[in-house]
């Protein structure tokens, strides 16, 4: 498999500004993420907690899937020594074109009949000639090692070659950012292995929402979620050592 390059000279960052996320409930608002603050600019960043914790509402605010109810979430891109400035609820087309999103579950991103016809359907914006847009699918299948599957239905994949399309429809359109929301959780050991290997051998900024403690000991940074509050920041190791003493107790 050959992992797709990005353009040169290319970074990106992701700026929260006391944000804060709450929900209508029959009674009041619940608050699912308490004001936060964060400047993520490390290549690889790794977010964990507890079910519930809102660790993916974290994650869907990065490419606007999410809203914040107070605060801003912004996106930096640095492209060629030129600087652009996004904010996911003013310039949402425009985040989502530059950070894709890895669900859980492969099967919510996969509408199309066949493999190809799917990553086709990511790069309808960026190859308007049907003919171009087959051809740019093929050579992101290629990448990803998929290329002799191109006329199989999506159904017929098995759990991993389902979230490595997933993940190659996503890159198929070179985003600055990739947010990964628990994207091994329903593979095996060796599915999540690879998936994992993959993300973090990305040129791509990404950010990955994990229970597997492994995968989020790989990341450059480190978040603990709890409570719909960042409780630890900082290096892998020392995040999960506080996560493991928190759920001990």
């Amino acid at each position: 498999m050959t992992v797709p390059e990005t353009g040169a000279d290319a970074s990106s960052s992701i700026e929260l500004r006391n944000v804060v996320v709450t929900a209508p409930t029959a009674n009041d608002d619940v608050t699912i993420l308490h004001p936060t603050s964060l400047s993520l600019g490390e290549r690889r960043i790794s977010v964990i907690g507890g079910n519930g914790s809102g660790k993916s509402t974290l994650a869907r605010l990065v490419n606007g899937l999410v809203e914040p109810s107070a605060g801003t979430v912004g996106i930096e891109l640095h492209e060629g020594g030129a600087r652009r400035s996004l904010d996911t609820r003013r310039d949402g087309a425009a985040v989502r074109r530059n950070v894709g999103f890895v669900f859980t579950d492969p099967s919510a991103q996969l509408i199309m009949p066949t493999v190809v016809e799917d990553v086709s359907l990511s790069l309808r914006r960026s190859h308007r000639d049907r003919v171009e847009r087959h051809a740019a699918a093929l050579t992101a299948l290629e990448r990803f090692g998929l290329r002799q599957l191109a006329d199989h239905s999506v159904h017929t994949l098995s759990g991993g070659q389902k979230q490595l399309l997933a993940i190659a429809s996503v890159l198929a359109t070179d985003p600055a950012i990739l947010v990964a929301d628990e994207p091994t959780t329903l593979l095996d050991l060796r599915n999540a292995r690879m998936i994992g290997d993959l993300l973090l051998s990305l040129p791509q900024q990404v950010v990955v929402v994990t229970h597997d403690l492994e995968l989020a000991a790989r990341a450059d940074r480190t978040l603990v979620i709890d409570g719909g509050r960042v409780t630890f920041d900082g290096h892998p190791a020392a995040a999960i050592a506080h996560y493991r003493n928190t759920v001990s107790r």
